[in-house]
């Protein structure tokens, strides 16, 4: 094999509070659901909007509720599109789905095709919670190329003590294998390992497949804390698995921002968090973080960085970001200054074919949390390359 491509060196769960956090915002803050202020940029967007669309709340196809949207992705070489749904199968069995879509220079077209049911070990669907067995949440996929199957990842499910997992699939949705994750990724002593939630919530593939790059949302108990309002959390860490063995080969520690802004309401729900990556190359890195804050809504920010400049944490139990090299953040995008419609809770984030003038296309989704008060929303932006 080829050298690597590294240099040598509680009771409620996110999704329900978020829910409650929507419902109690339009009672109390007159439903305001105005996107966050934009952060100060230092260069203008790397992005132009092509167009988007939304799929319709609740819409049904084959026998299957369509939304939680949290990952994307489009294989180049068939034109395949796939997105996967968060159903922890409480809806209907842990899925994704196949796609048509079609990116003009205005428009934005989305027609799902197919449905695939995921299953585990054993052959069966994933089970609901109440039912026993093993309990998955669907949060990031990405195709193989050659026909090889999917990645995909699960921040597993707290109260059945179920952690986080990095899963090889076939096309139909069998299970191929589990990748096998550092022991600080598991759940822990209390105080220790990922928090509920915050755990695999972002995928990447270098573009010769070789490695995978699996993100934290947010910092593991032992890291630091979660992000506050003007003040940044610990650390998420991205784990690199070499692909052919399922093993951990390196780690960064990669600062989210602060939250934004405070809620509306003083001690109403915030957060922001890491809710996908992309590989723009062997090296560097798309890092989308999107911020949540009660009454307020939401803000989604692009950054880019290059895993070479960073520490390996692979075999740290416990970062000191003191003794670390951060990657530098670059900011790609805003959101708010792109244009959209509305700022949803983006998730998911794939690049699409390569447009008539050669630039790379863009795609993003967002999880509605099969919340009628969110969306299913699909966006397409040229990306420009800088200069």
């Amino acid at each position: 094999m080829p050298p690597l491509p590294f240099p040598a060196v509680p009771a409620w769960t996110r999704r329900r509070l978020l829910r409650a956090g929507l419902a109690a915002g339009i009672a109390a803050a007159a439903g305001c659901r105005a996107p966050m202020p934009p952060a100060a940029a230092t260069a203008p967007p790397r992005l132009r909007l092509l167009g988007e669309t939304t799929l319709p709340h609740g819409l049904v196809f084959r026998d299957t509720t369509v939304g939680g949207l949290s990952g994307i992705d489009h294989d180049p070489a068939t034109g395949a599109w796939l997105a996967l749904s968060d159903d922890r199968s409480e809806l209907q069995p842990a899925r994704f789905y196949s796609l048509r879509v079609e990116i003009a220079p205005r428009s934005l077209s989305v027609e799902l095709l197919d449905v695939v049911t995921l299953r585990g070990a054993d052959g069966q669907p994933f089970p609901r919670r109440r039912m026993g067995g093993e309990v998955v949440d669907p949060e990031a996929l990405r195709l193989l190329p050659q026909g090889r199957g999917v990645l995909w990842t699960s921040e597993g499910d707290f109260p059945s003590s179920q952690g986080p997992s990095l899963r090889h699939a076939r096309p139909d949705g069998g299970h191929v294998r589990d990748f096998q994750l550092p022991a600080h990724l598991h759940l822990g002593r209390p105080g220790t390992g990922p928090r509920a939630n915050q755990a695999l919530e972002g995928l990447a593939l270098t573009p010769d497949a070789r490695i995978a790059w699996a993100a934290m949302e947010g910092p593991l108990q032992q890291d630091g804390p979660e992000p506050g309002v003007g003040r940044a959390g610990g650390p998420c860490r991205f784990t690199a698995f070499d692909v052919a063995t399922g093993r951990a080969v390196r780690q960064l520690a990669y600062p989210p921002d602060a939250i934004p802004q405070a809620p509306a309401i003083p001690g109403g729900y915030a957060d922001n968090g890491v809710s996908e990556i992309l590989m723009l190359d062997a090296w560097r890195m798309l890092v989308l973080e999107r911020a949540y804050s009660l009454g307020v809504g939401n803000s989604l920010r692009l950054y880019e960085i290059d895993t070479r400049e960073a520490s390996d944490t692979l075999a740290l139990d416990r970062l000191d970001t003191g003794r670390l090299r951060l990657p530098a953040k670059r900011l790609v995008a805003d959101f708010a200054q792109l244009g959209l419609s509305r700022l949803d809770n983006t998730e998911a984030m794939c690049w699409g074919p390569r447009l008539p003038n050669g630039s790379r296309s863009l795609v993003v989704a967002s999880d509605d949390n099969f919340s009628a008060r969110q969306a299913t929303q699909f966006a397409a932006f040229e990306y420009l390359e800088p200069t």
